[in-house]
C-alpha cells in the first residue's frame, strides 16, 4: 500500500525539483546537498503539525469559528507562517555558510528543494487512504505551490547572500525578512482562498495560482539567466569576481 502511495506523491516534486536544477547551468550544486535539503524540508512537517495544533489550541478558542478573520489567521499564521518558516529554517542552517552557495541561482534550488520536500512529506499523508483523483488534484496543485514558494523564497535570499558580500547589512536583513514574508502571504493567501468556500473565493483563486505560476517560470528563467557569482570582498561588482574566478580556473 504504502509503495503505491509513494510514487505519485513523490513524482511530482521529484519533476519540478528536475527542472529547477536543469535551471542552474552555470555551477551545479551537489546532489548530496539537495538531497539533504529535501529530507530535512519534509521532516519539518513534524514540527509544523505540532506548532499548527499548539497554536490553534491556545488561540483558536478566542476566534470567530468559520469566520473570515478567523480564518485568516488560521491560514496565514497557523498554517503558512508555521509551515514556510519550517522551511527557511533549514535553508538558512544547511546553506548560508557553505562553501557550495557561491552563485546568486543557488539559492532558488536550495529553496525549492527544501520546499518540495515538505510537499512530498505531506502529499504522503494527504493521499493515504485518498483516491487517485486527490493525487492528481494535489500533483497539479498543492505541489506546485509550494514550489513557487519557494522560487520566491530562493530569489529573496539569493539577494540577501549578494547584499552580504557587499557589505550591505541593510539589504541583507531586508532581504532575509522577505523570504520568509513572501511565501507566507503566498501561501495564506492560496489556502485562504479554499477555505472560505465560495464561488468568487473560488475564482480568485484560479486567477491567483494562473498569475502567480507565470510569475515563477518568469522568474526562474531570468534568474538562471541572470546568475551572479558571490564572492565575498569585492565590493559589490559580481561581474568583476566572476571574470577573476573564470581567469584562475583557465589558469589551472
Amino acid at each position: 500500500m504504502f509503495g503505491g502511495i509513494l510514487l505519485p506523491a513523490a513524482l511530482p516534486a521529484i519533476l519540478l525539483l528536475l527542472y529547477i536544477y536543469k535551471k542552474d547551468v552555470k555551477d551545479k550544486e551537489p546532489r548530496s546537498l539537495l538531497w539533504r535539503l529535501f529530507l530535512l524540508g519534509g521532516m519539518t512537517i513534524v514540527t509544523a503539525f505540532i506548532a499548527e495544533v499548539a497554536l490553534q489550541n491556545l488561540f483558536g478558542p478566542f476566534l470567530a469559528t468559520g469566520s473570515a478573520a478567523a480564518l485568516a489567521v488560521e491560514n496565514f499564521l497557523f498554517v503558512a507562517l508555521v509551515e514556510e518558516l519550517g522551511k527557511y529554517v533549514v535553508l538558512r542552517k544547511v546553506t548560508w555558510k557553505s562553501e557550495e552557495f557561491n552563485y546568486t541561482f543557488d539559492a532558488v534550488v536550495y529553496a525549492v528543494a527544501s520546499s518540495l520536500g515538505f510537499a512530498t512529506f505531506e502529499n504522503v499523508l494527504y493521499l493515504i487512504g485518498a483516491d487517485f483523483s486527490v493525487a492528481i488534484a494535489r500533483g497539479l496543485l498543492s505541489v506546485p505551490g509550494h514550489a513557487i514558494d519557494g522560487v520566491f523564497m530562493g530569489a529573496f535570499y539569493g539577494r540577501a547572500k549578494k547584499c552580504e558580500a557587499e557589505g550591505d547589512v541593510s539589504g541583507k536583513s531586508r532581504n532575509l525578512f522577505l523570504a520568509l514574508l513572501v511565501p507566507t502571504l503566498l501561501h495564506g493567501f492560496y489556502d485562504f482562498c479554499l477555505s472560505m468556500e465560495s464561488d468568487v473565493f473560488l475564482a480568485a483563486f484560479f486567477i491567483f495560482e494562473i498569475a502567480v505560476t507565470a510569475a515563477a517560470i518568469v522568474m526562474v528563467n531570468r534568474l538562471s539567466k541572470d546568475d551572479r557569482m558571490i564572492m565575498q570582498g569585492f565590493g559589490g561588482s559580481g561581474f568583476l569576481s566572476e571574470n577573476i574566478f573564470e581567469a584562475d580556473r583557465r589558469l589551472k
